[in-house]
């Protein structure tokens, strides 16, 4: 027994070395130059948010943090990786366990009788046995399969990682955005007040003039459709507005009701500075792209653990114990045993189970592969959209403040001419309809911007880097190397 032990360790000790095929590397990734031309390399802090100095967004941002509960969920994914982390390489190490018993029996003596049956005499006879047994039980992982295992867990573990922070990005991004639409449309609001009182009174005055017999009733009611016109876009912006704020209370784990923020103007906050550097690096700041190549990883360790499958698997046991009559002799030298198995196992026909396995580890690798040049390319590709946005939106706010700036000199002056009866009351119209319609859109072109900024934050995953997460704690996993 001892010889044929000695004999299977040897040849675990030789079959261990072997390698179920090369360790994961990285694919290669393209260096392409940007389209929008190069670039300087000034990137997002982590709380990139409070460049836009807003106390309110600030305080929305830290409620999201705390109560999101796609966050809070993607936290409990975590654990729940970092536990499978712990199962998987618990199995590189010996198990032991621990067994006691005691065994109880009674048997009841019997007598032939005259004709030929049998019946109890009413005598027994009983014995107990006791028996104590510690066991140790340990696969040899011959061709690396356990340590392959274990492998595709920790990079499971660091895939729920990037992942956590891929949830974290959208929320607050979500909240931002979610944030700076309730702002405009408080701006908008703002605008059609205003817009709703200098139109009223252009149509007193027109009326006055009507009473002088200098205007129209179709002056009159074609002042009051504008007017008409103007109250119509209070409710549906008003409702846009509380849409936003209720859209708050998911984003930030409380209900509708708690949300007490109150919007300001778009227009006060500040727009901090920020642009892509080089398109490598982009890879090393987008939690997504790290999210991918870490389930890349750990396919490539399932491609191992299949190919293991198809290999003889040899499991070691020893057990050694105590076992008596007598509880009180249970630990003499009589009652001393011990025994050693080592069972090598080999599957022969299995109907193809293992080739399904291994090609099923094989195309989910191929999958995954895809999906992680696939997020190599989308990565490039929003930071070249939200640049390029980001850049036509700043223009296009220029532009329409500039045309504000004209549309209101054109409206004063004809309001002046209309008040002093000098000028015709169309031109007026005109000019009114002309600044109003600017002055939105003035407002839009603003949350344009503001909401390609965060695009192009987000693109640049929000001033997170792969070094800013720790990977599983050591503790899990370096104890079974």
């Amino acid at each position: 027994m001892v010889l044929r032990l000695g004999s299977i360790g040897l040849l675990a000790l030789t079959l261990a070395g072997c390698s179920l095929g090369p360790a994961y590397a990285p694919p290669p990734a393209s260096d392409p130059a940007w389209r929008a031309g190069p670039q300087v390399a000034v990137w997002p802090a982590a709380s990139w948010w409070k460049g836009f100095r807003s106390a309110e967004l600030d305080g929305l941002i830290a409620d999201a943090q705390a109560g999101n509960l796609d966050i809070a969920a993607a936290a409990a994914r975590v654990r729940q990786a970092d536990a499978q982390l712990r199962i998987s390489g618990a199995a590189l190490l010996p198990a032991a366990s621990l067994g006691a018993k005691e065994t109880w029996q009674r048997n009841a003596t019997q007598r032939r009788t005259s004709t030929g049956s049998f019946t109890a005499t009413g005598n027994y006879t009983e014995s107990r046995t006791y028996s104590l047994q510690p066991s140790i039980s340990y696969e040899v992982d011959l061709w690396g399969r356990v340590a392959a295992t274990r492998d595709n867990a920790l990079a499971a573990a660091l895939a729920s990682r990037y992942d956590q922070q891929t949830v974290a990005l959208t929320a607050v991004t979500a909240v931002a955005s979610t944030w700076f639409q309730a702002l405009a449309l408080q701006d908008r609001l703002d605008i059609t007040a205003r817009n709703l009182r200098d139109a009223e009174e252009i149509l007193a005055a027109i009326r006055g003039r009507l009473g002088v017999g200098t205007a129209s009733m179709l002056d009159v009611s074609q002042q009051e459709a504008l007017v008409a016109g103007l109250r119509a876009q209070v409710p549906g912006l008003r409702n846009q507005l509380e849409q936003q704020l209720i859209g708050l209370g998911i984003l930030t784990g409380r209900a509708p009701s708690a949300i007490t923020a109150r919007p300001g103007t778009l227009s006060a906050l500040a727009l901090p500075p920020v642009a892509p550097g080089l398109p490598s690096e982009v890879l090393a700041r987008r939690p997504d792209v790290a999210f991918a190549e870490a389930n890349l990883r750990a396919a490539n360790a399932s491609i191992r653990v299949a190919r293991a499958n198809y290999l003889p698997q040899l499991e070691l046991t020893g057990a050694a114990g105590w076992q008596s009559l007598a509880l009180a002799t249970l630990f003499g030298p009589g009652s001393l045993f011990a025994q050693a198995t080592a069972a090598l196992t080999q599957t022969i026909f299995d109907n193809g189970q293992k080739d399904a396995q291994f090609d099923l580890a094989q195309g989910r690798s191929d999958e995954l592969l895809a999906d992680y040049k696939k997020s190599v390319l989308q990565a490039f590709t929003d930071v070249e959209n939200a640049t390029q946005s980001y850049r036509m939106t700043t223009e296009q706010e220029q532009l329409e403040a500039a045309a504000v700036a004209v549309a209101q000199r054109a409206a004063d002056i004809a309001r002046a001419q209309l008040l002093a009866g000098t000028t015709d009351i169309i031109a007026a119209l005109q000019a009114q309809t002309t600044l109003f319609n600017d002055l939105d859109a003035l407002a839009q072109a603003r949350l344009a911007r503001f909401q390609s900024l965060l695009s192009l934050y987000k693109a640049l995953g929000g001033g997170w880097t792969k070094q800013d997460v720790p990977p599983p704690d050591s503790k899990l996993w370096q104890g079974v190397l």
